[in-house]
């Protein structure tokens, strides 16, 4: 059983910045692609950035420039950076993991999530 769990999300003026982390206590965290992808109401979730296991990053066009995906192996932890926020980037923000999928950022290919993190930007 694989279990992540969201923190930081929040609202916050267009403008500016949050920081969500994802954590986990499985052992071969490493192993691991990590993404972000999050859902705004009656849109379909979609890829935010995604971290392989080796390193390699994959960043949507839309939140490309803005925000930073790394991992803090010392803490199980994948994190993301938001700077720039836009009230589009409004939505609920999910963590998946998953092992061989390099740095893709389809949904289909991740079978672990955790329960989400809203965010919202207000205008």
């Amino acid at each position: 059983q694989v279990e992540l769990a969201e923190s930081g999300g929040g609202s916050v003026q267009a403008g500016g910045s949050l920081t969500l982390s994802c954590t986990t206590s499985m052992y071969n965290y490493e192993q691991y692609s990590w993404a972000w992808f999050r859902q705004a109401p009656d849109k379909e979730r979609e890829g935010v950035a995604v971290i392989g296991s080796d390193g390699r990053t994959t960043v949507a066009d839309t939140v490309k420039g803005r925000f930073t995906i790394f991992k803090d192996n010392d803490k199980n932890t994948c994190i993301l950076l938001m700077n720039k926020l836009k009230p589009e980037d409004t939505g609920m923000y999910y963590c998946a993991a998953e092992l061989n999928v390099g740095s893709t950022l389809s949904t289909d290919d991740f079978g672990w999530w955790g329960q989400g993190t809203q965010v919202t930007v207000y205008s």
